[in-house]
């Protein structure tokens, strides 16, 4: 049975990730790439659906921690009898997919319970496993159609009824290394190489990374490990971004509201760019440009919203019935509908983005720019019409606030590149644009009897996207009109001190069911504030949001205060960037 979602940790290689409950199974991994089918799928059904774990026989105690500042994470089970500690990494490989399990006998002796239950394709399918000898050592396979896995390790489970179990004694000073890993099912088994050095290698690597990090941020260890959960969730070959490692975990427990996000979506990773820019780290924003410019080739009027992780365009929705769904939500979906969606705040949200690479490497690359201007050249056709917004709402079009005021900022981008580098375009004609959309903007998108912006034009109703209109520069954060919103948004729009996205009973989004506030609402509260003068409450919401991050520092979409529960797809990549674009307006507040 699944646990609470905080129950939960990250491991992986930057090409997929792998969910390690506090029970020592990992119930959700997906080889060998995040968007791949899971071949341990216990979060979302039963053991049955595939599941590996290592713990203790009987009653313990757990804690936990992640190595370092790496992606390695340390269990501690204490029982009666003694104490061992579980070290979970996954290292990156060329061609092939590990997980690295290696158990420490710290003192006295524990009996360990060891299951290997493997289901492919989702946990439809039940793989042909087999015992074979490789390089002399003996080894268990798990293959069906184009996956193989391979346990290997110094005892091996036996098989029981389609499942693999073992005990044994873990003694003090003992160490038991085991790994799974993926190949494809038509590679031969050979010289696949020892398993006791790739931990502490995988450590050092992550640990190099994380000295580059900018520290001068409140909550220091915190923005720091949302950061490595930020590297984790990009790919290191593509340079794409998953939203985040999970498919239908609930936004609201026993409902429909279950989705995919094991893709790349363009204003996250744009968002997630900025966030690592300001942090101090300018290769993942090569690596994302180099992504972008691959993913988006074509004609601009058909740029998607998000694309898978290796840069393919079709994501078609599909649902598991098999699937039981995490706390019986279903349909538990595979693929993302939203891939077809139109959302016109993309545009700016990536002129920002490349703006800030551009500023941060001083590179003018030409190739982007040349994708620069055939959104923008696209954009001045387009831009006043409506679309589906940043929320992906699945009921009728509307021309919302924050969608045209990121069209603003795209333009604004687009004089500005111009202006400070000296690259070719239509100035005039962008910045008379530029000029039209803020006025319709302030305009149309401004509530004046209610001194407050509106969610989209035909509504009194705000949003939480409202929030982060001084982010783009089109309005001060200390402006009226923004006190206002914020004034708005705390009374529209709290629950349990958290922010919504916005009211669900007013039928905007075609859904049915409710949901819980947002985490990265919040933190935009948080940068509202700060921008707005209110630093006191700036940092007394920032202190409660990192409070409610798990024992290791991670965070999921929602958070139901009410039962004091993650709630939605976990980690989140939103959630983490979010905190650190939060953090580092409060240190920009603490310097001014």
């Amino acid at each position: 049975m699944a646990l609470p979602i905080a129950d939960y940790a990250l491991v992986g290689d930057r090409q997929t990730a792998a969910l390690v409950g506090t029970n020592g199974s990992i119930d959700w991994l997906c080889l060998p790439r995040f968007g791949s089918a899971a071949c341990f799928a216990g979060l979302l059904g039963t053991d049955e659906h595939g599941h590996w774990q290592l713990c203790p026989v009987g009653e313990f105690e757990v804690s936990r921690r992640y190595v370092g500042e790496s992606s390695a994470l340390e269990t501690t089970f204490t029982t009666a009898t003694g104490v061992v500690t579980l070290t979970d990494v996954m290292p990156p490989g060329d061609h092939r997919a590990d997980v690295v399990r290696r158990i420490h006998g710290v003192s006295g002796t524990v009996r360990i319970r060891h299951e290997w239950v493997v289901r492919l394709d989702y946990g439809a399918v039940l793989p042909w496993v087999r015992r074979e000898t490789v390089d002399g050592e003996a080894v268990i396979t798990a293959i069906g159609g184009p996956d193989q896995l391979v346990l290997r390790g110094p005892r091996l489970p036996r098989a029981n009824d389609h499942r693999h179990t073992d005990e044994f004694d873990v003694q003090e000073g003992a160490v038991l290394t085991f790994s799974t890993t993926w190949l494809p099912s038509h590679v031969p088994l050979r010289d696949l190489g020892p398993n006791d050095d790739r931990v502490d290698a995988a450590v050092t690597e992550d640990e190099h990374w994380a000295d580059r990090c900018r520290t001068d941020a409140p909550h220091t260890d915190l923005v720091r490990r949302s950061l490595m959960t930020l590297r984790m969730l990009t790919d290191s070959e593509t340079g794409g971004i998953v939203a985040a490692p999970t498919t239908s975990l609930p936004e609201d427990p026993g409902g429909v509201r279950n989705w995919d996000y094991r893709f790349c979506w363009l204003r996250d990773a744009a968002l997630t760019i900025g966030a690592l820019i300001e942090a101090g780290y300018t290769h993942e924003a090569q690596l994302w440009r180099g992504w972008l410019l691959r993913a988006v080739a074509g004609d601009p009027a058909d740029l998607q919203i998000l694309y898978a992780v290796d840069g393919s365009r079709r994501i078609t929705e599909l649902e598991l019935p098999h699937l039981p769904g995490y706390a019986d939500s279903r349909p538990v979906r595979i693929g993302n509908g939203a891939a077809l969606q139109r959302q016109l705040d993309v545009v700016g949200e990536l002129m920002i983005a490349l703006e800030q690479t551009r500023h941060a490497t001083r590179h003018a690359d030409r190739n982007a720019w040349a994708l620069q201007r055939a959104l923008i050249e696209n954009l001045a056709k387009t831009w006043d019409q409506p679309d589906h917004g940043l929320w992906e709402i699945r009921g009728p079009r509307r021309r919302f606030t924050h969608s045209q005021a990121m069209v603003w900022a795209a333009f604004d981008r687009a004089v500005r590149a111009v202006e400070d580098f000296d690259l070719d375009g239509p100035v005039e004609e962008w910045r008379e644009l530029r000029d039209t959309v803020r006025a319709d903007v302030l305009d149309r998108g401004f509530d004046a009897d209610r001194g407050t912006f509106v969610q989209h034009y035909e509504t009194t109703a705000v949003d939480a996207s409202l929030l982060v209109l001084p982010q783009t520069g089109i309005v001060a954060g200390d402006d009226p009109r923004m006190l206002g919103t914020i004034a708005a948004v705390e009374e529209d729009l709290i629950r349990d001190g958290l922010v919504l996205r916005y009211r669900t009973e007013t039928g905007v989004d075609g859904l049915p069911g409710d949901e819980h506030p947002f985490l990265a609402c919040s933190f935009w509260l948080v940068s509202a504030y700060a921008r707005a003068g209110r630093t006191d409450d700036a940092h007394a919401l920032f202190d409660r949001l990192c409070g409610l991050a798990n024992d290791v520092g991670l965070l999921s979409e929602e958070y139901d205060a009410a039962h004091t529960r993650m709630i939605g797809n976990f980690p989140q990549a939103f959630s983490h960037l979010a905190l650190v674009r939060a953090a580092f307006d409060l240190s920009a507040v603490r310097t001014a």
